[in-house]
């Protein structure tokens, strides 16, 4: 009886052995599956508890994208309440924010994160030959997600924001405001400042066409530098008026 006892607590001390010592190229995979391969992990080190590596942000074809320094330490005791918390740091390792994964939901609470103005045009491809710059912020007070819902509000504020394309540099200071209820997710732009004005609103709901339909004016003075690039995107009206649809 105490041999077979043996064998079981080497079996089980074996089993939460390899779980721990599991690698952090698995967070690769899942993520990948997640996301339909927008989201990987690259250069992972450590194991799925604690680790590091390089998150990329890709574009739908899986082709090119951004990438920023990831790290991550799960809290083992969270196990207990049927749960995953773990610490996240982007960009900032000294900075983290906590993510939480139960079997129904997961959750983000008080993160900042920032990326270039190039992930806009990776999300929306309609935008990636104007050649996006600037910085992109992003704020999440408290935002849960499920397989067909999102609850909470995020902002979005693109900095400093420019374009390749043109000499007007900077067009201007945007802020883009997500709130979710549920299966359907609403979204708000507005200008903070700067010459080129732009405001708008959209609407997501599960399985259906997310839309969203901007206005962008400008004023005289700079209406022969920036008119050429608004073109390509939008729907001239007159008067230094612009409409642009994103669907």
């Amino acid at each position: 009886m105490r041999r077979w006892h043996a064998i079981v607590f080497g079996l089980v001390a074996y089993a939460v052995a390899l779980i721990a010592m599991a690698p952090a190229t698995l967070v690769d995979g899942g993520l990948q599956r997640a996301t339909n391969g927008r989201l990987r992990l690259a250069q992972a080190a450590g194991t799925v508890w604690s680790g590091s590596g390089q998150i990329e942000i890709r574009d739908a074809g899986g082709r090119s994208g951004v990438a920023k320094d990831l790290t991550w330490r799960v809290m083992p005791i969270s196990l207990l309440r049927g749960r995953l918390a773990c610490e996240v740091g982007i960009d900032q390792p000294a900075r983290v924010f906590p993510v939480t994964v139960s079997p129904s939901r997961v959750q983000v609470t008080n993160a900042d994160i920032t990326l270039p103005a190039t992930v806009l045009g990776l999300g929306v491809p309609k935008l990636a030959p104007l050649g996006l710059t600037g910085d992109v912020q992003i704020h999440i007070a408290n935002l849960s997600f499920t397989r067909d819902a999102m609850d909470g509000t995020a902002t979005l504020q693109w900095l400093a924001a420019g374009s390749t394309l043109t000499s007007v540099s900077p067009l201007g200071d945007y802020e883009l405001r997500l709130d979710g209820e549920g299966t359907t997710i609403h979204a708000y732009l507005r200008t903070v400042e700067g010459p080129l004005y732009l405001d708008g609103k959209g609407s997501w709901k599960q399985g259906t066409t997310p839309t969203f339909l901007a206005t962008a004016r400008v004023a005289p003075p700079q209406q022969p530098q920036l008119a050429p690039l608004l073109r390509l995107i939008a729907v001239e009206r007159g008067e230094g008026k612009f409409d642009l649809q994103l669907n």
